[in-house]
């Protein structure tokens, strides 16, 4: 009976090991993966939100000085007639 327990608590040992084994190399997986993504998409020169939100802030404000300097514009043609 000491046998079989002896060898449950081998199997046992070995699965929780393999477990440890597996998490790892899915840990070590998913650094490569996302070092590899990260790679690709700086190699596309795509911008990251932040950039991309500071331009598109930038971009409205010159749309709303041009409509503002459109309208003065205007108005000052109007004047002249």
């Amino acid at each position: 009976m000491q046998n079989n327990n002896k060898i449950l608590d081998d199997i046992s040992q070995l699965m929780t090991n393999a477990m440890g084994v597996a998490q790892g190399a899915r840990d070590e997986a998913n650094t490569a993966m996302k070092s590899m993504m990260d790679r690709w998409l700086a190699d596309r020169d795509f911008v990251t939100r932040e950039e991309f939100d500071a331009v598109r802030a930038m971009a409205q404000k010159a749309r709303e000085e041009n409509e503002a300097l459109a309208a003065r514009l205007a108005a000052l043609e109007a004047k002249k007639k």
